[in-house]
């Protein structure tokens, strides 16, 4: 049994496919297959189920797949730990972002990244809170950047940064006040994000401050909605950091939130319990200094980085 035999066995859990997970780990399909045959002859028992449509893990497999995890896991710190004591920033940064922040955050954070760390393979995906807790418990992560709150048994969570929510109106509602109420508004249409809890929640949470009846739509994207409001009136919820993306003429409509409302979301960054690279993570904290508006992210980060 060797480390490469056990980078198989993980790959073909992870795809329940020799041809994709053959080219995950850069290697030919017979290649693949043959090492894990002679793996399953050393152990003496099959870990994989093979038929000519699919291939699933045997109940003993399925023990063998997180073993493997495990132990490529405890090999990958080794390395981190003779990085981290030279110095060094090199390797890998697996990172995830949520599809709600990732607009915001990812094609600044791209450019200076790979413009400071040109060493460090960069791979980036966007996930739901679920998946990339599960991803991270996995070891198939590094950190995932995600809204604040959920954090899971076996993650650690640090708070990055707190972001306002802004109100866009309608040019034909209440243009000329200077800060939002929501009791103004209640003949208006509110329009709020499908799938988005953060700005759902802040938007209900006017409903609630509200004496009469509402009409809510939903949309897809933070853009959607205000082009929606743009083309048929009322208003939404943006997220502060899409006030940038605006026209000058659009800016005009955005307005500050006044009253006892949810009017803002907390963005962590989560990493598994005992992860161990601190250079790693502060390289990822110091990007985010480079372009995040002034104030938002936590002091703590801005001051100290990340402490392990």
């Amino acid at each position: 049994m060797n480390i490469q035999q056990l980078k198989y066995v993980t790959a073909v859990g992870r795809f329940r496919n020799f041809a994709r997970a053959a080219e995950s780990c850069n290697v030919s399909q017979p290649t693949l297959s043959a090492m894990l045959q002679k793996l399953e002859e050393e152990l003496g028992i099959r870990i994989f189920e093979r038929t000519n449509r699919s291939v699933n893990p045997t109940s003993a497999g399925e023990k063998i797949i997180r073993q493997a995890e495990h132990v490529l896991i405890e090999i990958e710190r080794i390395n981190e730990i003779v990085s981290e004591d030279k110095g060094l920033v090199g390797g890998r940064l697996r990172l995830s972002v949520g599809p709600t922040i990732a607009p915001y955050v990812l094609p600044k954070f791209i450019r200076h990244y790979r413009e400071d760390y040109p060493t460090v393979e960069l791979s980036i995906q966007e996930m739901d809170v679920d998946f990339m807790q599960t991803a991270l418990l996995r070891g198939e992560l590094d950190a995932g950047i995600a809204i604040s709150d959920n954090r899971r048994e076996g993650i650690l969570e640090i708070p990055l940064y707190t972001e306002r929510f802004m109100v866009y109106l309608a040019e034909s509602c209440w243009r000329k006040l200077p800060v939002f109420r929501p009791e103004n508004l209640e003949h208006e249409g509110m329009w709020i994000m499908r799938g988005a809890q953060c700005l759902r929640e802040s938007a209900f949470s006017f409903c609630k401050g509200r004496s009469k009846g509402n009409r809510v739509y939903e949309a897809g994207t933070v853009a959607t909605l205000v082009n929606i409001v743009d083309e048929n009136g009322g208003f939404t919820i943006i997220p502060e950091m899409h006030v940038s993306y605006l026209t000058e003429k659009q800016r005009e409509n955005v307005r500050r939130i006044e009253g006892d409302f949810l009017s803002q979301r907390r963005v962590s960054l989560y990493i598994k319990q005992d992860y161990i690279r601190q250079r790693m993570l502060n390289t990822l904290t110091d990007t985010l200094k480079k372009f995040m508006p002034e104030g938002m992210l936590y002091e703590g980060i801005v001051r100290f980085g990340i402490k392990l």
